[in-house]
């Protein structure tokens, strides 16, 4: 019985870990933002900021699924804010189809000074997407994404 047990036990930790890997998510930190925007190397770039506990984000993140899936080319960034578990984020990341994706997660509380260097009149509110254009002037979109415009500005 302690053998199965075991075994169960060794199968578990064997698929958790094939299923971690399988998603690609960074921690952020202050100080990240600098970098994230000059990864962009001058051409156009979404940077969705989200949260596991956030219904609207919840809502609509298959949608960003499905438009990372039709638009590959597209430099796309999302950042979950919420002070979650790993695990959690992963879940919902994996039932939206953007584990391959560009992810972040901040890992400490998100405070004031974080919020202040991504930009100075963003109060916290989720979701909210900074689309960042080939030239690097920064637009605030909060609120839900409409996906036929950002794929019109991603080709303008």
């Amino acid at each position: 019985m302690k053998r199965i047990i075991l075994l169960i036990a060794i199968v578990l930790m064997v698929c958790h870990s094939a299923y971690a890997e399988s998603i690609n998510l960074k921690s952020y930190q202050q100080g990240d933002w600098a970098s994230l925007l000059s990864s962009a190397k001058g051409s156009p770039m979404a940077i969705h900021f989200w949260g596991v506990t956030c219904a609207p984000c919840a809502k609509e993140m298959p949608q960003w699924g499905k438009f990372v899936a039709a638009n590959k080319n597209a430099n796309l960034i999302f950042i979950q804010v919420d002070d979650v578990s790993p695990e959690m984020i992963q879940q919902m990341l994996t039932k939206a189809n953007l584990g391959q994706a560009k992810n972040y997660y901040v890992n400490f509380a998100f405070d004031e000074q974080l919020r202040h260097e991504i930009d100075p009149k963003w109060r916290g509110e989720t979701p909210i997407t900074i689309l960042i254009d080939q030239n690097g002037k920064a637009t605030r979109k909060t609120g839900p994404m409409n996906f036929s415009q950002l794929q019109s500005w991603f080709r303008s």
